[in-house]
């Protein structure tokens, strides 16, 4: 089993990659901003909770957002691999997802960075908030704060997953198709 990690910051094109990868490599898609949706739309309580985080440009507590992956690996035995999407966001959930992991008896692949400087991770931003109707999105201290957790609390990540030698960066500057063919060539 392979699990694979897409990292970079909002906007950077994971989620558009991702669909890719899952019919290319026969991967499950887990994205946690997906996960995340789906409750909220539901009106869960857990949606409701996360909800209000959200809309701040907070992030979701760690234990919800690791028992979300864990039942998503239990549920899905058949794939050839995972392709995480958003997770992990911070050092400590990149701990916990290597023993979520040893409990399957695997270990993270690669992870792969889609670099993108701030004023694209803007642009994309509000391209998407339009296109998906993504409210979320529209509201600029939203966003700035976004990018201000992403390089306080997930950057660090990178620093991890360069011990473990398992840290790959691509230029996420390009067509989806270009970044697409660097991506599977890493795979």
């Amino acid at each position: 089993m392979k699990y694979y990690i897409l990292f970079g910051p909002p906007g950077a094109g994971k989620g558009t990659q991702a669909k890719l990868l899952v019919e290319k490599f026969n991967l499950r898609h887990v994205s946690t901003g997906d996960l995340l949706r789906e409750e909220m739309k539901n009106e869960t309580k857990l949606g409701l909770e996360a909800k209000k985080l959200i809309e701040a440009g907070s992030l979701v507590p760690d234990e919800v957002v690791e028992g979300m992956i864990q039942n998503v690996i239990t549920n899905n035995p058949t794939v050839n691999g995972f392709i995480f999407d958003g997770f992990p966001r911070t050092t400590a959930q990149a701990v916990a997802l290597d023993e979520i992991l040893a409990g399957f008896k695997g270990e993270v692949s690669t992870v792969i960075s889609i670099i993108i400087d701030d004023e694209m991770v803007k642009e994309r931003i509000k391209h998407r908030a339009m296109v998906e109707n993504r409210k979320d999105d529209m509201k600029d201290e939203v966003v700035e704060n976004r990018i201000k957790t992403y390089h306080d609390k997930t950057e660090p990540i990178i620093d991890f997953y360069k011990k473990q030698n398992k840290y790959q960066e691509i230029d996420g500057v390009g067509t989806i198709e270009e970044i697409f063919e660097k991506i599977s060539k890493i795979m």
